[in-house]
């Protein structure tokens, strides 16, 4: 499993950690009973601190998606893969409608923001 933490997003980096791991999971590159990196390897790993971490994995385990055993580690969960998708793009969807409202209030034409979906797509997401 690969994090890449993004400073200059206005996602915070517990978030993207949450993120990371439910995209790795509905990607079934982790699957159940999969033991992830401890709290303190993962936080030196991404050169974060230890509490951040401790906040994303709290948050995955109230989503049910990692449960954590005394004294072995944290482990992926079973997981309903059809229902952690739909989630997922539940999710996605919200954040679309939210940059089209942000596009439309900037006066973006659609043509403009599907020109911009279309670069980026191609990119890969990254910046040109």
């Amino acid at each position: 499993m690969k994090i890449f933490i993004n400073e200059n997003s206005p996602r915070p980096i517990y978030e993207q950690i949450v993120l990371a791991v439910k995209n790795s999971i509905a990607n079934h590159e982790l699957k159940s009973g999969d033991m992830l990196p401890s709290i303190r390897s993962l936080a030196r790993e991404l050169g974060i601190s230890v509490i951040t971490t401790k906040r994303a994995y709290e948050e995955l385990e109230k989503q049910k998606l990692i449960y954590s055993e005394q004294g072995k580690g944290f482990f992926v969960s079973e997981v309903n893969q059809n229902l952690l998708m739909e989630k997922r793009l539940r999710e996605y969807e919200t954040r679309f409608r939210e940059l089209i409202r942000e596009a439309k209030g900037l006066g973006l034409s659609s043509e403009e923001v599907s020109d911009m979906v279309q670069m980026f797509w191609n990119n890969g997401g990254e910046k040109s």
